[in-house]
């Protein structure tokens, strides 16, 4: 679909906060199903079952931002879900406004680091509208306050990396007004212009696109090197054999062949 397909979140979509939930995600999902088509934030205090990626639990400690953007598109699935790559930057320009210049980065797809560490979880989920078109749920969790120490991959979060001007950690109110505020625009951007400035814009962060990378996929492993990414934001790997796989969801660890 053309520029212009719109999938706006305005910068003044409402908001829900709940004291405690089993996942924003779960709540999205449930609205969703019942035929609300959003634009609507779910935020959360405290969730007693979040998710992150291939049905992970995701830690939920009090001080954290959970939060999910339940929204609705006419775009191709393959599009849509190009609104990873968007969450992505919001979180990172959200970290960005309250640490140092230089310390966050993203890793594909759409791990935010901070100082190399991950500093939040992106999960989007959909679903077909009986009304024609596609809901989205765009999850995200920040470690504002604390980093959960039983992770695969290190953890890190913004209170242990705020700018020596700061003396608080944001609330999570705090924070999601600035991530929402990052999202609509970046949202206004893809409608108005496409993918490409997203993809310019997430280049410009992403580490490790070239060199030795292993993804490992629902069903295999995978070991070759990375030469970038596509232009819809699919990882170009190129396996041993000298074949090109696109790659457009797993876990990807850069550096090891």
């Amino acid at each position: 679909m053309s520029p212009g397909a719109s999938s706006t979140a305005p910068a003044e979509t409402p908001v829900v906060w709940f004291d405690r939930i089993d996942s924003t995600n779960a709540e999205a999902r449930r609205r969703a199903e019942a035929g609300e088509g959003g634009p609507l934030w779910l935020a959360a205090r405290a969730q007693d079952a979040g998710r992150g990626r291939r049905a992970r639990a995701w830690t939920s400690e009090p001080g954290n931002l959970f939060a999910t953007l339940l929204t609705s598109t006419r775009r191709p699935a393959a599009e849509a879900a190009q609104v990873s790559f968007l969450a992505a930057l919001a979180v990172a320009e959200l970290l960005d406004a309250f640490t140092e210049a230089g310390r966050v980065a993203i890793k594909w797809p759409n791990d935010v680091l901070l100082d190399g560490k991950k500093a939040s979880g992106i999960l989007i989920e959909s679903g077909q509208r009986a009304q024609g078109g596609v809901w989205l749920a765009i999850g995200i969790g920040v470690n504002l306050a604390h980093a959960p120490d039983d992770t695969e991959r290190p953890a890190i979060a913004l209170a242990q990396a705020l700018r020596p001007d700061l003396a608080h950690t944001p609330t999570p109110e705090m924070a999601l007004t600035v991530l929402a505020d990052s999202l609509a625009a970046w949202m206004g951007r893809w409608d108005a212009y496409g993918f490409a400035p997203v993809l310019d814009a997430w280049t410009r962060r992403a580490g490790g696109l070239q060199g030795p990378c292993v993804a490992r996929l629902d069903h295999e492993t995978l070991a070759g090197t990375a030469e970038g990414v596509a232009e819809d934001g699919s990882l170009r790997l190129r396996l041993g054999d000298g074949s090109l796989r696109l790659i457009s969801a797993g876990d990807v660890f850069f550096g090891q062949g």
